[in-house]
């Protein structure tokens, strides 16, 4: 077995605190990763807190996990000791099912062994995440990046990247179409930064002015105050797509008016409180609501080497392990621009 360091929540009342346990020594399929950086997600938060249920303690967090391979099994075919390695939302599945067979572990029909908070494929084994020294996964769960990408910058696209990568690729977003955003946090920059690298023409949906100037150095064209009737009634009609990236209770009705006829909606953020809808709202224009996972193993990789081509990364506030509940508290309060990111070093 392998000693870990971490830092882990032992109830969902109580702050992070360093912890130790121990990771399975690597099989012949396996490899070993010493994690050099960590991106704190929104549903960290969540599943620390225990907002969406089920949480199981001690829990350590973290799935926008990057490092170097230390460690590799005898049959390993795609890494070698010395690659940079990721690992986001998930570490196995069942390899057979028809999602499985179609790349789409991520809704795996048998088990998705997530990161962390869930179980391994026994469904006895806990998972724990990437706010750790070392981590141990399968080759074929484990994602290759690009020698020169900037490490830190690199952590977030592990979730942050492939959940606003992911539905725009499925729905085809493309040069010269006008996407909004809605919200500009950890997701929302990123969506801003991807759709703007496909070529849409961009609006960020925002309620407060203060994310007008950050909006437009990331790529968008337009901003508008959400809470302002007037605003929202001079883009009626206009969009093809919008992504929503809010993880809180918030109207969506006036999203869907926005939208084409065919237009789609599709919801990233994770809100704990139910959303209302009008079904006029869907009716008139056969327009689509819609949700979207992270993406499987294939399309991470897709998005990775898009990334490193297209040199989209995540803008980061790198913190040592010691600031972890106090970056969930500025997170929470909008305090962080525009993803916090541990340097795993500091433990």
């Amino acid at each position: 077995m392998i000693p870990v360091k971490a830092y882990a929540a032992q109830g969902a009342k109580q702050p992070l605190t360093p912890y130790q346990f121990e990771r399975r020594d690597p099989g012949p399929r396996d490899i070993v990763i010493n994690i050099l950086y960590c991106g704190i997600c929104h549903s960290d938060v969540h599943q620390v807190r225990d907002e969406w249920g089920g949480s199981s303690f001690p829990m350590v967090p973290g799935h926008e996990i990057v490092g170097k391979v230390s460690r590799v099994g005898a049959k390993v075919k795609r890494f070698k000791t010395g690659d940079n390695a990721g690992v986001g939302c998930f570490v196995d599945s069942c390899r057979k099912c028809a999602y499985c067979k179609q790349g789409l572990e991520q809704f795996c029909s048998v088990h998705t062994a997530f990161t962390y908070n869930a179980t391994e494929m026994d469904l006895k084994t806990r998972t724990h995440g990437g706010y750790s020294s070392q981590i141990v996964v399968d080759e074929n769960y484990a994602l290759r990046i690009a020698p020169k990408m900037p490490l830190d910058r690199v952590a977030p696209l592990l979730c942050a990247g492939i959940t606003t990568y992911s539905p725009m690729k499925h729905w085809n977003v493309k040069k010269g179409q006008k996407v909004g955003v809605v919200g500009l946090g950890g997701l929302g920059h990123m969506a801003v930064k991807l759709a703007a690298s496909m070529g849409a023409h961009v609006t960020v949906f925002s309620t407060s002015m203060s994310k007008q100037a950050d909006a437009r150095k990331l790529g968008a064209k337009e901003f508008a105050i959400s809470t302002d009737p007037a605003a929202m009634a001079k883009l009626i009609g206009q969009f093809d797509f919008i992504i929503d990236t809010v993880s809180a209770k918030h109207p969506l009705v006036s999203y869907l008016g926005l939208l084409k006829a065919n237009g789609t909606l599709v919801l990233v953020g994770a809100s704990p409180d139910p959303l209302e809808i009008q079904s006029f709202a869907l009716i008139m224009g056969r327009k689509t609501l819609a949700g979207s996972l992270i993406g499987g193993i294939k399309e991470t990789q897709e998005m990775l080497d898009y990334c490193a081509k297209k040199k989209v990364f995540s803008d980061v506030e790198v913190i040592p392990a010691s600031q972890i509940n106090e970056a969930y508290d500025r997170m929470m309060k909008g305090d962080v621009r525009f993803r916090f990111v541990i340097d795993m070093k500091t433990l």
